[in-house]
């Protein structure tokens, strides 16, 4: 067992764990968060997905350790209901939202991407969200509130 300290979503927090243990335990365990979501476990699916630093991770991988000393950002972190984030406003906007056990993944991978893309292409945007799943089968609705917030962030 290790003392870990890191900051969510701009709150400072310590959790007691096995180092190894990964970054999503911490979250939804130990801090009690709804968010991220467990998928798959593997990295494949991306529900899992947060920033670490500001780069998108899947947190079902990456060891508790890794994050010490470091800023992890969850979808909760992204924008508030007041002031949601140009995706999440996305979102609202185009009705994507099924069963919603994905969103997390997609909106936290899309948001890193947009913060270094300002005007991607349909094959740009395809392919940065590559290896995501979502089993409602909402993927032309994603791709047009990804395409949306770019505009809107542009």
């Amino acid at each position: 067992m290790a003392s870990i300290k890191f900051a969510v979503d701009g709150k400072a927090v310590t959790v007691n764990a096995d180092p190894n243990m990964p970054l999503l335990y911490a979250l939804r365990d130990d801090l009690k968060m709804g968010n991220p979501h467990f998928g798959c476990g593997l990295a494949q699916c991306g529900a899992c997905t947060v920033h670490l630093e500001g780069e998108a991770v899947r947190s079902c991988v990456m060891p508790v350790s890794a994050v010490a000393g470091k800023k992890v950002t969850t979808l909760k972190g992204l924008g508030t209901p007041e002031k949601p984030h140009p995706l999440q406003a996305a979102y609202v906007q185009e009705q994507v939202p099924q069963c919603g056990y994905c969103i997390n993944g997609w909106i936290m991978t899309a948001a890193a991407f947009l913060r270094d893309k300002k005007k991607p292409t349909d094959a740009e945007i395809k392919s940065a969200l590559e290896g995501l799943k979502c089993r409602c089968g909402t993927h032309v609705s994603i791709l047009k509130a990804v395409k949306r917030a770019a505009t809107m962030m542009g």
